[in-house]
C-alpha cells in the first residue's frame, strides 16, 4: 500500500506550554496565569497555549492515518528541544518530510520511521527534525501500516521488534495537576493502579523541610483505604521536579536525607512509593551521578523507595546512560522527547533484564492522537506503567489510554481466537 500524500492542519494540544526555569526561579502564578517575564527561549509567557500539528497520511485506497507532533509542557527545558510553533514546523512536514515519503510503502513501519529519524537537519540548533516533528509524523506512520495491514498499532510493534504484548491492560499512571486531593480521591474510586503525580513543582507545596510532601502521602494513603474498591493495591508515584535538591542539597546518601525518605515511606505505607525528578543538577551526568547516590544511599540504609528518572532523561541516548549507571529504579520514557515513536518502544526495551524498570510517561500536552500511540508501545513492549494523558483533568486521559488498550487487546484476542473443530 503506497504513501500517496501528507497534510498538515495546526492543532491544539491538551494542555499548556510552561516556563519551567521562571517557575522555578519564584513565578508567582495569579490565577491560571504566571506573573513576570519567561527565561527560556521561544516563550513570550511563562505560560502559553499549548499548540500541534496534526499530520495525515493518504494512501493509495483513499484511506488517512493520523499523528499528531506534540511537545512536552516543559519545553525548552533539561536539554530539550526549543518551544514547538505549529505554523514553523509546518513546511517541513509538508515539504521535506512529504517528499521523502511519498511512494513509499505503508506497511514497512520500521524502514518508514528510520528513514524519518535519520533525515538531514530542518531546524536550527540541531542535528535532526524537531522532536515533536518525528513524534507526530511517527504516530501516522504506525497508523498506516495498521490499517494497510488490517492489525492493531500493538501487532506492528511487536513485529517490529519481535516482542510478546502484554496480555492485559498495562498499569495507568494518572496526574493530578494542582488539584492533588480531589483528582486523587477520583482516582482512588476509580482504582487506578499507579497515582497520583501530584505536581509538587515548588518549594511551597513541598514544604520548607519537606513536610508538606510527608503529609500529603500520609492523607493520601488513609484515603486510598478508605475510597479503594477490594481489592486494590495501588502504587503511589510523586513528582517533585528537583526541589528535594533544593531543600536538602547533596550529597544525597547522608543520613539526613535518607532519613526523610524513610519518613515518605511510613507516610505511604502500606502502599510503595516511587519518587520521581528528586533533584534537577543541571545537567545528564551530573544528574546520573546524583541519582545513583541517592539510590545507593537508600539501598544501604534499607529505605525501600524507588526513585524516578525525569530531568535529563529526554532522548533515546539519556536512557541508556541512566540504565546503564543503575541511577534509578524506573526511567520515564518522556515520549514527545525521544523524537520517533519507535524510539519510545526501543528505550522501553533497552530496560529488559535490567534493574531499571520503564515507564511510558510524555505530557499533559499532548494529544488524544499521541496518547492512543503511546497505549500500543506500553502493550507491544509490556511496560511497568503508562501515563494517563492528555489533559489534567485526569478522568479523561484515564479513559483515553484505558480503552485505546483494551480495545487493541480485545481485538487481538479475537483475531487470535481459533475455531474449534466441528
Amino acid at each position: 500500500m503506497r504513501i500517496e500524500d501528507v497534510r498538515t492542519v495546526p492543532g491544539l494540544s491538551g494542555f499548556f506550554f510552561d516556563d519551567q526555569q521562571a517557575i522555578k526561579n519564584g513565578a508567582t502564578q495569579t490565577g491560571f496565569a504566571y506573573d513576570g517575564q519567561p527565561v527560556t527561549d521561544g516563550f513570550d509567557r511563562i505560560r502559553e497555549a499549548g499548540e500541534a500539528l496534526i499530520v495525515e497520511i493518504e494512501l493509495a485506497d483513499g484511506s488517512i492515518a493520523t499523528g499528531d507532533c506534540a511537545a512536552v509542557q516543559y519545553s525548552g527545558a533539561g536539554g530539550r528541544d526549543p518551544l514547538f510553533r505549529a505554523e514553523k514546523y509546518r513546511p517541513v512536514v509538508e515539504g521535506a518530510v512529504a517528499d521523502a515519503l511519498r511512494g513509499q510503502d505503508a506497511t514497512q513501519f520500521g524502514a518508514n520511521a528510520t528513514m524519518l529519524e535519520e533525515m538531514s537537519p530542518q531546524r536550527s540548533g540541531g542535528d535532526q527534525l524537531h522532536t515533536a516533528v518525528r513524534y507526530g509524523v511517527s504516530q501516522a506512520l504506525l497508523n498506516a501500516a495498521a490499517q494497510a495491514r488490517g492489525v492493531t498499532p500493538t501487532d506492528v510493534l511487536a513485529d517490529t521488534y519481535d516482542t510478546e504484548p502484554a496480555t492485559s491492560p498495562v498499569p495507568v499512571f494518572g496526574q493530578s495537576g494542582d488539584e492533588r486531593r480531589i483528582n486523587a480521591e477520583k482516582m482512588l474510586i476509580k482504582g487506578v493502579p499507579v497515582l497520583p503525580h501530584g505536581l509538587f513543582n515548588s518549594v511551597e507545596k513541598v514544604g520548607e523541610n519537606g513536610e508538606g510532601l510527608r503529609d500529603y502521602l500520609a492523607w493520601l494513603s488513609d484515603r486510598a483505604t478508605a475510597l479503594g474498591p477490594e481489592p486494590y493495591s495501588p502504587r503511589f508515584h510523586v513528582d517533585v521536579y528537583g526541589i528535594l535538591g533544593k531543600v536538602f542539597g547533596p550529597p544525597y546518601d547522608r543520613t539526613e536525607v535518607t532519613d526523610y525518605f524513610e519518613t515518605l515511606r511510613e507516610a505511604a505505607a502500606p502502599y510503595p512509593l516511587q519518587v520521581e525528578g528528586p533533584m534537577d543538577a543541571g545537567g545528564r551526568q551530573a544528574q546520573i551521578t546524583e541519582m545513583a547516590e541517592l539510590r545507593e544511599g537508600l539501598a544501604d540504609a534499607g529505605v525501600d523507595v524507588d526513585i524516578v528518572a525525569d530531568e535529563w532523561c529526554n532522548t533515546f541516548d539519556d536512557v541508556q546512560a541512566f540504565v546503564d549507571a543503575e541511577a534509578a529504579d524506573l526511567v520515564q520514557i518522556k515520549t514527545p522527547d525521544l523524537g520517533g515513536i519507535q524510539r519510545s518502544a526501543e528505550a522501553v526495551l533497552y530496560c529488559d533484564g535490567t534493574d531499571t524498570r520503564a515507564y511510558v510517561g510524555g505530557t499533559c500536552n499532548e494529544t488524544v492522537t499521541s496518547a492512543r500511540a503511546c497505549a500500543h508501545v506500553a502493550l507491544a513492549t509490556d511496560a511497568a506503567q503508562v501515563l494517563a494523558k492528555p489533559g489534567m483533568g485526569f478522568d479523561e486521559g484515564y479513559m483515553v489510554v484505558t480503552n485505546e488498550m483494551r480495545r487493541a487487546l480485545a481485538r487481538r484476542d479475537a483475531t487470535q481466537e481459533v475455531p474449534a473443530d466441528d
